[in-house]
Parts: C-alpha cells; sequence; structure tokens
C-alpha cells in the first residue's frame, strides 16, 4: 500500500474518539489500525470475528490465524476476544460498533456512498458494508481524492451502485476533510501540503466551506 494510503489513514486515526469501538473496512481502511494511540483506549472489531485489532505484524512475524475482514495479516490487542461472525454481525446490527471507517468508489454531494460494485466487473457481493452502513453509531469515508485515472470521487451524483442512503460523518482524503450534516458537504480541512484551490479544482460535488474550523498554518 502507497504512503499515500498511509497518510490518509494517520489522518483518518486523528478523527477516532477515545474509548470507541471501531470496525475498519477492506482497504485503505485497515491501515488506519497502525496509527491508533494505544493509550486512547480504541477498541478495533473486525467483521470475521475478532475484538481487539492490533496493528499490522512485523515482517516475517504474521501468525496465519490471525487476519482481519480482508484476510490480512494483523496483531491481536491485550485483552482480544475471538467469536463468530454471526456474534460479530450482531455486534454490528445491534449498534454496539461506535465507528466504521468504509473505503469508496464514490461519494456524492449528499455524503452517500457507492463502494462495491463496478459494473461489468465480476464481485461477490456487498459484504458487511450495507451492515456497518446501517448499525455503526458514525461512519468515517478514507479515500484519495481522486482515482487512479485522476477523475474525483466525490461527486455531484454517485454513478455506481449506492451501498445505501445512509449519508457518512466524514470523508477524509489525502488532500481535505469534508464533514456532512443535513446541506451536504462542509470543507473543514485542507491538508497540509495542499490548497484550497487544488480541492476546488479536483472536487466535482458541490461544497460549503468552513474557513474557521480550518487548522491554523494550514495551506489555503
Amino acid at each position: 500500500m502507497s504512503d499515500v494510503h498511509d497518510l490518509i489513514a494517520r489522518r483518518v486515526a486523528a478523527h477516532l474518539p477515545a474509548g470507541a469501538v471501531v470496525n475498519l473496512g477492506i482497504g485503505i481502511p485497515t491501515r488506519v489500525a497502525d496509527h491508533v494511540d494505544p493509550t486512547c483506549g480504541i477498541v478495533i472489531q473486525s467483521e470475521n470475528g475478532m475484538l481487539g485489532v492490533g496493528p499490522a505484524p512485523a515482517p516475517g512475524e504474521e501468525d496465519p490465524t490471525l487476519v482481519n475482514a480482508g484476510k490480512l495479516p494483523v496483531t491481536a490487542a491485550i485483552g482480544a476476544a475471538y467469536f463468530s461472525s454471526a456474534q460479530s454481525f450482531a455486534l454490528i446490527r445491534g449498534g454496539h460498533v461506535d465507528v466504521s471507517v468504509l473505503g469508496i468508489l464514490q461519494v456524492d454531494e449528499r455524503g452517500r456512498i457507492a463502494n462495491w460494485s463496478v459494473p461489468g466487473r465480476p464481485i461477490l457481493g456487498v459484504g458487511g458494508a450495507m451492515d456497518l452502513l446501517a448499525g455503526a453509531r458514525s461512519v468515517i469515508v478514507a479515500t484519495t481524492h481522486l482515482t487512479k485515472d485522476g477523475q474525483p470521487k466525490i461527486v455531484p451524483a454517485c454513478t455506481l451502485p449506492l451501498t445505501g442512503d445512509r449519508p457518512m460523518s466524514l470523508v477524509v482524503t489525502e488532500h481535505a476533510t469534508f464533514a456532512v450534516d443535513g446541506d451536504g458537504l462542509v470543507l473543514t480541512e485542507v491538508a497540509p501540503g495542499s490548497t484550497l484551490d487544488w480541492v476546488r479544482d479536483h472536487t466535482a460535488a458541490a461544497f460549503r466551506e468552513d474557513v474557521a474550523a480550518r487548522p491554523e498554518g494550514a495551506a489555503r
């Protein structure tokens, strides 16, 4: 995974509240575990049946019995618990996950996401994304700002199948952070090293700007 993906994961980790139970989706979100402060009491849940996921193991120290939902090797935090996938989804559907971090293919100007299907490509199905979208108390998007061919992922309307109708709470990219409220997207941060003009030029969806919320010293 690229340094840009690692940067996005680090930016997402800064938004996780202390003591939260957090589910990390496949792709960029899995890297968030590597940037969680171990002293803040965050507990990471994986829908394949683990509560207490730790960061990725060092090369050569992988345990083949410890993997996340994306089948990537993980470590276990002190006090980790293991259970069936059915029990894991009961946690999600019962509203016991505080934050879910999901990757996306597109997000629209209302904060709704498409993250599971590309027409013409074979897929296994939506997986746990719909359950997480419906059951988690809040949902954060972790994504690159642009596709591999340089097209905006933050669009006026999704052209790919929606995962659900529920809007996200935050959208975090390597260039910006957007909050989502009843009126749509609100730019709350321009990442260090980026500029407001770049974000305007590379975001297809309409958004409002909360300049007062941007950290002092961030690029305009």
